[in-house]
């Protein structure tokens, strides 16, 4: 015979196991099932393959590159998400050609604005008027924001559709990504993935111009554009006089 006191403090351990069971392994407390799952995007089989066999890249100065700034990424093909919500959607995303996005194009236009607006505009004997400042300033702080929109936003991934259950009937059958994929999505070589309404891939920007990008692009087009004749003709108008 089991003394009462003793069948109960086995229940109350039986209830507290339980208890830990259901929150084990989430880490704030919140059963498993309770876990946010994560998007699965439709990306290359080939890379995909790589990666489970532990077949590392090309040592390319790119690669090299990745996998020192990127190291702490979360890497989705050729692209990094930098910082991600919880069900795995990218909120910072660099492309397969961010270094030269970062070590070419941020200096040229972030450089070479700097210096028309310092030795231009502020030395105190330059012969245009003060003011033009806070009118070439901020085409030149459109010009950066925008090409950050552009380079570190989510292109238009497309989440990965394996049945035709999950898919509409318009949707055709990609074999690289082993997904179907919506009539305007196409697969990008450079990053590996499905973008939709996929347009080129800007080694300027550094990623590929989709869907969720390209208003971004566009405005980065024309402030780049404004930004480059306007230094042009500030630099000419300052040395001829």
């Amino acid at each position: 015979m089991i003394p009462v006191g003793d069948e109960a403090s086995n229940e109350s351990s039986s209830v507290i196991n339980e208890d830990r069971s259901l929150t084990a392994g989430t880490g704030n407390g919140w059963p498993n099932s309770r876990a946010t799952p994560k998007i699965q995007y439709a990306i290359s089989k080939r890379w995909e393959a790589e990666q489970e066999t532990g077949q590392s890249a090309q040592c390319t100065p790119q690669n090299l590159l990745s996998s020192i700034f990127c190291c702490c990424a979360r890497r989705v093909g050729s692209l990094h998400f930098l910082c991600e919500r919880k069900d795995g959607s990218p909120i910072v995303v660099a492309g397969p050609m961010w270094p030269f996005c970062m070590f070419v194009t941020v200096p040229l236009v972030a450089g070479l604005s700097s210096l028309v607006l310092y030795f231009c505009i502020l030395q105190k004997d330059a012969p245009l008027p003060s003011w033009f400042v806070f009118i070439y300033a901020p085409v030149m702080a459109i010009t950066l924001v925008s090409l950050f929109m552009v380079s570190c936003r989510n292109p238009g991934l497309v989440e990965r559709k394996t049945s035709q259950d999950q898919s509409s009937n318009a949707f055709l059958w990609n074999e690289q990504v082993g997904s179907y994929r919506p009539p305007d999505a196409l697969y990008c070589r450079e990053c590996q993935v499905l973008i939709e309404e996929m347009d080129h891939v800007c080694p300027w920007t550094g990623t590929a111009i989709g869907k969720r990008n390209m208003l971004a692009f566009k405005c980065f087009v024309v402030s780049v554009n404004l930004l480059c004749y306007s230094s042009i003709a500030i630099t000419a108008f300052v040395l001829l006089s």
